[in-house]
């Protein structure tokens, strides 16, 4: 089979492809065989080595897969020639760019049949943040005003049709010309943060998700009510900004995503019920990954970039 790797830290250059064995699946763990790998833009740093995730290469990179079970016999869960999807083992190395997966059977779901393969492989990682996010440690219910910072990206287009999903009011964040785009997966308010302080016109959040970092989790203190809650997937480890939220009477909780079977089934269920759906901006062959990288670095995407293999 194909693989990328890298055997040195650096730009898209340094991706390139190769051949290798098959891996052999252990018991509970199926074969996949890769139909599209969904990018993230933690990958990108990690072949820059800004972020010492996957230790020093060579290393393949890569999580979000959909594809087909081609061997099964160690795991009751599926059968070959299943259609399956998922974010096996993050964050330990999943190998995903590649043309054959072994994955943990526990760490994928079935692929619903009105999602290409494409369009699965774009979900898992960014579905997964925003459903723990905002289901598991949020709890947002019925009614509840949330606030999602980078409405326009990856786990912002999602998260805003989950906490639609589940009653609450939601608004969002994103540059104007990303606007309609937002409005489009359900946002019930749009403000152009070039133009506009959220501090400024928003208040009374129960919930808010932040994508985003920089000084973003520190000034969202400010439009939270009482007892309201800031979920950050970038700023999670900020003890001292943990602290002074909770001296504000607020709470504040760091979430670093990981396989989960049953918020899986719950994205699974959400896109079956026809309320979720993921944008993919552009598909990449497996060959030209360099290229697919290079617009990864360029950031301010909207919605995903997917390999097909």
């Amino acid at each position: 089979m194909r693989v990328i790797t890298q055997h040195t830290l650096g730009g898209p250059e340094v991706l390139t492809i190769v051949d290798a064995p098959e891996p052999q699946p252990l018991p509970t763990e199926v074969l996949v065989r890769v139909k599209a790998i969904g990018l993230n833009p933690l990958e990108a740093r990690l072949r820059a080595g800004e972020f010492p995730l996957v230790g020093r290469p060579p290393f393949v990179l890569g999580w979000d897969i959909s594809g087909v079970v081609e061997q099964g016999p160690q795991t009751w869960r599926f059968r070959p020639g299943d259609e399956v999807f998922g974010m096996p083992l993050f964050p330990r190395a999943a190998h995903a760019y590649a043309e054959v997966v072994s994955a943990p059977a526990l760490h994928l779901a079935r692929k619903p049949a009105s999602l290409s393969h494409v369009e699965a492989s774009a979900l898992p990682i960014v579905g997964l943040t925003a459903w723990q996010g905002l289901v598991d440690l949020g709890g947002v219910t019925e009614g509840d005003r949330v606030l999602v910072h980078g409405g326009g990206g990856g786990v912002g287009h999602v998260a805003i049709q989950i906490a639609k999903a589940l009653g609450a009011h939601v608004i969002a964040t994103a540059s104007g010309r990303k606007r309609r785009f937002v409005e489009g997966f359900g946002a019930d308010e749009v403000i152009d943060y070039t133009a506009v302080d959220f501090t400024e016109t928003v208040r009374d959040i129960d919930v808010v998700l932040d994508t985003l970092g920089g000084d973003t989790a520190e000034r969202s203190l400010e439009v939270l009510r009482p007892g309201g809650h800031l979920v950050t997937a970038v700023a999670m480890q900020d003890a001292e900004l943990a602290a002074t939220y909770e001296s504000a009477g607020k709470r504040f909780s760091g979430i670093a995503v990981d396989p989960d079977p049953v918020a899986l089934r719950g994205l699974v269920a959400l896109v079956e019920q026809g309320k979720l759906r993921v944008h993919v901006q552009e598909t990449f062959p497996f060959e030209q990954v360099a290229d697919a990288h290079r617009l990864l670095d360029r950031g301010h995407l909207q919605g995903k970039l997917v390999l097909t293999v």
